[in-house]
This record gives C-alpha cells, sequence and structure tokens, in this order.
C-alpha cells in the first residue's frame, strides 16, 4: 500500500474536469522572468550577424563550443557586470553585460549537461 504523501492528490475545476496537483512539478512560469527572456532574446538576436555579414542560426551555439571559452567569456563579462556596479565606466550596458554573462553560463552548464560530467577539469585548450 503506498503512503498517504505517495499518493497523488487531485484537483477538481468549477467545470467538473480534474486533474493531479502540481505541487511536485516544476514551475516555469514561476522561476523564470519574462522579462529577462525578452531581453535576453533581444540581445541574442542583435548578435546574430558575424563579421562576413551573414546571419548566424540562433542555436548555432548549441553546436559546441569549448568550455575554457566560456570561462574566459564569462570572465570578462563579470569584470565588466562588476566595474559598472562600482560606478566604473564600461564599453556596453550594464543590461548587455548581464546578457552575455547568462549566455556563457548557459552555454557551459549546456556543456556540462551534455557531456553528463560535473567534475570538468578547465584547461587552457579546445575541450
Amino acid at each position: 500500500m503506498a503512503k498517504q504523501e505517495d499518493t497523488p492528490q487531485m484537483r477538481a475545476f468549477t467545470t467538473g474536469a480534474t486533474r493531479n496537483t502540481d505541487d511536485h512539478q516544476f514551475d516555469y512560469d514561476g522561476f523564470l522572468s519574462p522579462l529577462v527572456l525578452e531581453r535576453y532574446a533581444e540581445y541574442m538576436h542583435s548578435h546574430r550577424k558575424q563579421a562576413d555579414g551573414t546571419m548566424r542560426a540562433s542555436d548555432n551555439w548549441q553546436k559546441g563550443i569549448p568550455i575554457s571559452q566560456y570561462m574566459k567569456s564569462m570572465w570578462r563579462h563579470f569584470f565588466d557586470v562588476w566595474k559598472a556596479l562600482r560606478g566604473g565606466d564600461i564599453k556596453v550596458s550594464l543590461q548587455d553585460a548581464l546578457c552575455a554573462l547568462l549566455f556563457n553560463v548557459m552555454g557551459m552548464l549546456h556543456e556540462v549537461i551534455k557531456r553528463d560530467s560535473f567534475g570538468i577539469i578547465f584547461t587552457d585548450g579546445e575541450d
């Protein structure tokens, strides 16, 4: 027999429809900010044009970037954020610096998850 806490709790809507509660489901609506996601998408879209004038695919980064490159870029953008918050001048807006930092954090996490390796040793070479 299942324990009381293991038994899914039901909820009923005024329409008569029923569903399990969502108490143990991920709450993406609560965890994520549409303001941040929209600003991040704007930032990412603005960086799709490459030096040769061609447009990079929006998911191009998912092809793989070495972790060492994400790390180097994270440090540069973290430094911009830190400097800006200390009253220093940076070459980009604080929002852009935060978006760039977010890109690198997500990119590195993407690579770590793909490789299912949480003990990655950061090297200077191509990972």
